[in-house]
């Protein structure tokens, strides 16, 4: 943590050379000791250290200064460090400003000048004043600071990028916390969100996420040009093929365009997944799988798009968004699924502005004591639900079909939850809100009654697509977009049309040969995590395979 700051000001260089010497000799081990010789230029310099977030302890401050006196700089310097304790250096003939300024400033104490022998009449006074004020401080957050807006979708992006990757920050409202606002303002004349602060002190005004990621020490850029394998997505099954290809030897590549973890990385609590009796969290198992890919020297790149595959004989060239080109022999497709967004009039205005699609986890303490509505009747849908109801006041759960598909263990759960209240054969018609969602409008299909219901937020879990945009003109997929793999490319006993090689395509193998595809975006798949590990441990096996047939 660093050190607290005693802030000395003085205009007369002699004197500040003095106070800066006696304080350094007794407290420079615990304190910084910054001395300044103008109000004005400290007030400046404390604008700096409030975006590092730094915290003052103490202020020194000579009463007569020619641009701004101390009483002056003090009460502009507690508008932003309250608590720090506040002592002025004062000659005899200004003893009754002193005075003046106990009430106008809560001046701590006031010295008079000079001050010899620190040792009795310097130290003891201060000892007692950075005593008590350690013993109430709150301390500041260290870490990275994101301000913004609850409404504000890029502040929503920022906030679940760095949650999912499991990165600590302090979450910031401007529309709430006077003090965030005027740091923003500091930094920025426009109204651009979010504004995130770093502990050295830059900022990012309303970045993209790889530059976000470039920032927090995310790797971005491959290291080689070639791998053996290169896996795009890093969803369970994408890291459960890479912690295999890894542990066997091979140069392996992971491409992830969000976050690691998948759908699955994004859920509270997975209840039924082998080995953990009493569940475990998404972004736990997402943590301890990229910590054991790494361990086995797997790249894996954050904040990066592949936009396309080229096939050049052997070799299969993976195009990223940026214009990069990264080789390999093999490409596994793990580029799971997202939820179907909401096609109703003002839903993508409201997108991240009380509409959030899977985000659960990353907003929920936002919507502490309000009534929050669930869409969808899954297990992505029932989880969603079940970790809303320890914040929100109300938990409603929209369910177009008859009953919730969920597994059976979490709608028991949810239905055993006095918070959770489950609307079956009901739709939903309409989103309103002009900058924030304010209300929805349902309909029962059953009795075709509709309502209109206050909403404070929608968390949407309806239906998946499968992202496989990027291989549309490479290989068959599904009129869904699910990319067919193995079996399903034979008929009649032959493989598909186009295909060039001898043999019949390897199971997870796609109708290009070298490309594989597991998890949500293969065809056939039933959408749990430890089918997409088993797929991802099997791709990895058939790559092998491959490999050595070239």
């Amino acid at each position: 943590m660093p050190k607290p700051v005693i802030f000395s000001i003085d205009d007369d260089a002699s004197v500040l050379n003095s106070i800066e010497r006696d304080l350094r000799s007794h407290y420079g081990q615990d304190y910084r000791i910054l001395s300044i010789n103008s109000g004005k230029a400290a007030l400046e310099y404390l604008k700096k250290m409030e975006q590092r977030n730094e915290t003052v302890a103490l202020f020194l401050v000579d009463q007569r200064m020619p641009e701004m006196s101390g009483t002056e700089f003090l009460a502009e310097a507690m508008k932003s460090y309250p608590q720090a304790k506040r002592v002025l250096l004062t000659a005899y003939a200004d003893t009754q400003a002193a005075i003046d300024s106990i009430n106008e400033v809560r001046l701590d104490y006031y010295l008079m000048k000079p001050w010899h022998p620190p040792s009795e009449r310097l130290y003891p006074i201060l000892d007692e004043l950075l005593e008590d004020w350690k013993a109430h401080v709150r301390m500041p957050y260290e870490g990275i600071r994101v301000a913004g807006t609850l409404w504000s979708l890029g502040s929503h992006q920022v906030k679940d990028f760095l949650t999912r990757h499991q990165i600590p920050y302090q979450w910031l409202d401007i529309e709430k916390d006077s003090n965030a606002q005027k740091l923003v303002e500091g930094v920025s004349a426009e109204t651009k969100l979010p504004v995130i602060f770093f502990p050295d002190g830059k900022t990012l005004i309303e970045p993209s996420l790889q530059e976000l990621a470039d920032k927090v020490g995310l790797q971005t850029r491959a290291a080689l040009p070639f791998y053996d394998i290169i896996i795009i997505g890093s969803g369970p099954a994408g890291l459960a093929a890479a912690v295999y290809a890894g542990s066997e030897g091979y140069k392996c590549l992971v491409i992830e365009k969000a976050a690691p973890g998948g759908q699955a990385g994004s859920s509270p609590m997975i209840e039924n997944y082998l080995g953990f009796p009493t569940g475990i969290s998404g972004d736990d198992l997402t943590r301890r799988a990229v910590t054991q890919a790494k361990k086995f020297g797997v790249e894996i790149l954050s904040a990066q798009e592949a936009s396309r595959i080229v096939v050049n004989e052997a070799y299969r060239i993976v195009q990223l968004k940026d214009g990069a080109e990264i080789s390999c022999h093999a490409v596994l497709l793990a580029t799971g699924a997202s939820f179907h967004m909401l096609k109703m009039p003002g839903a993508d205005a409201l997108t991240g502005a009380g509409i959030y699609y899977g985000a659960a986890y990353t907003e929920a303490m936002n919507y502490k004591d309000g009534d929050v509505f669930v869409v969808g009747g899954a297990n992505s849908a029932a989880q969603g639900a079940i970790y809303l109801s320890q914040f929100a006041r109300k938990v409603t759960v929209l369910v177009r079909a008859h009953e919730p598909t969920a597994s059976k263990h979490l709608v028991d759960a949810m239905q055993s939850n006095p918070k959770i209240e489950i609307l079956t054969d009901t739709d939903l018609l309409e989103v309103k809100g002009s900058n924030t969602l304010e209300a929805i409008a349902i309909k029962n299909t059953k009795t075709n009654e509709t309502q209109t219901c206050d909403a404070s937020a929608l968390f949407v879990f309806i239906g998946v697509r499968p992202q496989s945009q990027l291989v549309a003109d490479l290989v068959k997929r599904s009129d869904k977009g699910y990319v067919f793999t193995g079996p399903d490319l034979i008929l009649d006993k032959k493989p598909v049309q186009g295909w060039a090689l001898d043999r019949d395509p390897f199971l997870l193998e796609t109708s290009t040969p070298g490309i594989f595809a597991a998890g949500d975006v293969r065809y056939g798949t039933n959408h749990r995590v430890a089918s997409a590990v088993g797929e991802g441990a099997i791709a990895y096996a058939l790559m092998k395979e491959y490999l050595k047939g070239l």
